[in-house]
């Protein structure tokens, strides 16, 4: 059937229509398609270029701001001084040993530095840079830069490098930062990527390790452009590296510098501990090293300088010294007794200069003995017998008792290194160390601190903390993390019986300020700054039978190191206690000689805040304590060394 015009104009129309309407859907696909790929071929064509070759972009990490550590005061004592140094990455050199060569005749680098390059670069993927040199000056960065077109592969960078401007002050307690080595990296199940970073620093000792993971920070990253000669062209992109932590501690810049100048060459250590909140103010061992070198890399002569050394500059005598504690573990043996019921302040025990047991005699430091002793005058007068029996009624259980109620025995939560235990012995505790029953004699030796007791200066600062307050008061290091203040330590009661605790107390007062006081010779003359406490030789040999016929060797006539060990704890003011302080002299002789003159000008110094006045000592004392005070190096708090010790 013929269609009729009609139909056929019409079927035209919506055809002309239709065809009107796809023209226009692709001419607007092919405007699109022609833009995109304008974009894509003119506007992106370096980018696109680029990325097609891989080997032209490189990713590299950007390592963050190691977090800085203050005083309690807010002086800096450990931050960061500008680093320039130059790296290579293998993957970006045809080759090496020309490129190293030519870097030679610009900067400072030894055959010797070469070929520990080349070491590193072989043991690290192809990718990752090495470091060739740091620590440059400018003008030898300046060298590097402005031949780098010449140099494929090397690039000068500007990095952060760890300063410790208070230098053997705080070396003990920082520790130390150092390049991260194979080692540490195998002991850490999922490294961080930054630890890849060439000489990337981490703590290696001290509060540097033990808040690394806060300290360390967060790397960024960079995109970087290198062209085919392995020079870098520009940067791509970058992310913003996270700087660490910021720690304050709460030791006090002053009284720490004091307290290493005051012990001096001594094999020393000291430790000074607000009682009230637990707050350690110093922590001194002697001799120190300066720990910048360690961040430098120490020289082979100075380390074997320093491991070599018999006062044992490395290690921090403060909690990782073990020693026997002496005299100074009279209080706990007292303690344990008068809280057991088991003797009372005026009970008397006569002193004949030893006790008697089956096959052996126990003997008082004084040959000729003291006489009647009561409890205030045992620990005035230090009288072995008295605690010889003491021991014999109280038994080892409870002296190690009232030890670990008194703080020994115990691993301190404090940020420190190889923080030690020591030791409250037992009966159970023989058998299983040493295979072998517990005997009389080792509770007789345990009531003076000898034997098997073992304890570091930090323990004896909080058991002396302990004895001054009541309170189960803990040692505090960090005061603030980030601002944000930690939980001071100051402890709740212990529950001991008021009486009881001023028992001792009186005992401890009358060590230093009565007559026949072992330290009465180191008395503080102001009585609003009052000292109490108790001295402590703890021997390191035996003595024979036949050396006490012949009489007792004097320690000056030994050797250093059969010397037997001194030691002082005390608190003040008395009254109302604030400080307490420990100080252990390694071979020392006497402690009333040797540590309690030195725990008293400690504690003077936290009382007023700096060098004590000479009003606080004794007339006959002073002029000898000024001279001395004079020859003492110190610094001031935010200030340089003083000029003999720059270099």
């Amino acid at each position: 059937m013929r269609r009729s015009q009609r139909d056929t104009e019409e079927s035209t129309g919506i055809t002309t229509r239709r065809g009107l309407v796809l023209g226009a859907l692709m001419g607007s696909v092919a405007v699109v398609l022609g833009a995109r790929m304008r974009h894509l071929q003119v506007d992106q064509a370096d980018q696109f270029r680029l990325l097609a070759e891989e080997n032209r972009i490189n990713v590299r990490l950007i390592p963050p701001a190691r977090g800085q550590i203050f005083d309690r005061n807010g002086f800096l004592i450990a931050g960061n001084e500008q680093n320039y140094r130059v790296i290579i990455v293998r993957d970006e050199v045809e080759d090496t040993d020309k490129v190293l060569a030519d870097l030679a005749k610009l900067i400072p680098l030894t055959p010797e530095d070469i070929a520990e390059v080349k070491e590193e670069m072989a043991r690290r993927s192809p990718l990752l840079p090495v470091t060739v040199a740091d620590r440059l000056s400018w003008e030898d960065i300046s060298q590097v830069a402005v031949n780098a077109p010449s140099l494929p592969g090397i690039t000068p960078e500007f990095g952060l490098s760890r300063l410790y401007p208070r230098r053997e002050d705080y070396a003990h307690v920082l520790g130390y930062v150092g390049p991260v080595s194979d080692f540490d990296l195998s002991k850490i199940e999922n490294p961080d990527p930054v630890l890849q970073i060439p000489r990337f620093q981490i703590g290696k000792s001290g509060v540097e390790n033990k808040l690394e993971p806060m300290l360390r920070g967060k790397a960024g990253n960079k995109q970087i452009e290198v062209n085919a000669a392995g020079r870098v062209m520009r940067e791509l992109g970058r992310n913003e590296s996270q700087k660490g932590a910021s720690v304050q501690l709460t030791i006090d810049t002053t009284l720490q510098n004091f307290t290493q100048a005051r012990l001096g060459a001594e094999s020393a250590s000291a430790v000074i501990m607000d009682v009230t909140n637990g707050d350690l103010l110093a922590v001194g061992s002697a001799p120190s090293f300066d720990p910048n070198k360690f961040v430098r890399g120490i020289s082979v002569p100075d380390y074997n300088e320093l491991l070599n050394n018999k006062y044992r500059p490395l290690a921090n005598k403060t909690v990782q010294g073990l020693y026997p504690p002496g005299s100074t573990y009279k209080m706990v043996a007292a303690l344990a007794a008068l809280e057991d019921g088991i003797i009372t302040p005026r009970e008397t025990i006569r002193c004949v200069g030893h006790t008697e047991l089956p096959g052996r005699r126990f003997h008082c430091w004084k040959r000729g003995g003291h006489g009647r002793m009561n409890l205030k005058n045992s620990i005035k007068q230090s009288c072995d017998v008295y605690y010889y029996e003491l021991a014999l009624k109280v038994g080892i259980e409870k002296m190690s008792a009232m030890a670990k109620r008194l703080g020994f025995a115990e691993s301190h939560d404090v940020p420190m290194s190889a923080v030690a235990a020591g030791i409250a012995p037992t009966k159970t505790w023989k058998q299983e160390r040493h295979g072998q029953d517990w005997v009389i004699g080792d509770s007789l030796n345990a009531a003076i601190g000898q034997g098997f007791v073992l304890a570091s200066p930090l323990q004896l600062a909080v058991m002396t903390a302990r004895l001054a307050t009541g309170n189960e008061v803990k040692p505090r290091l960090i005061k603030a993390l980030d601002g944000e203040e930690t939980p001071e330590r100051g402890g709740d009661t212990l529950g001991f019986d008021p009486s009881n605790l001023k028992q001792i107390q009186e005992g401890m007062f009358a060590v230093t300020n009565e007559q026949r006081g072992t330290a009465l010779g180191s008395r503080i003359a102001d009585n609003d700054y009052t000292m109490a406490g108790k001295t402590g030789t703890s021997q390191v040999r035996n003595i024979t039978a036949d050396e006490r016929r012949r009489g007792v060797t004097r320690n000056e006539d030994l050797p250093w190191e059969r010397r037997d060990h001194a030691l002082f704890v005390g608190y003040a003011p008395y009254d109302n206690p604030k400080y307490a302080v420990s100080v252990v002299v390694e071979h020392g002789g006497g402690g009333s000689r040797a540590a309690a003159p030195i725990a008293r000008d400690l504690i003077l110094a936290a009382q007023f805040g700096g060098v004590p006045p000479l009003s606080a000592y004794p007339a006959s004392q002073r002029a000898r304590i000024e001279s001395a005070f004079k020859k003492m190096p110190l610094w001031p708090p935010g200030g340089p060394p003083p000029e003999e010790e720059q270099a």
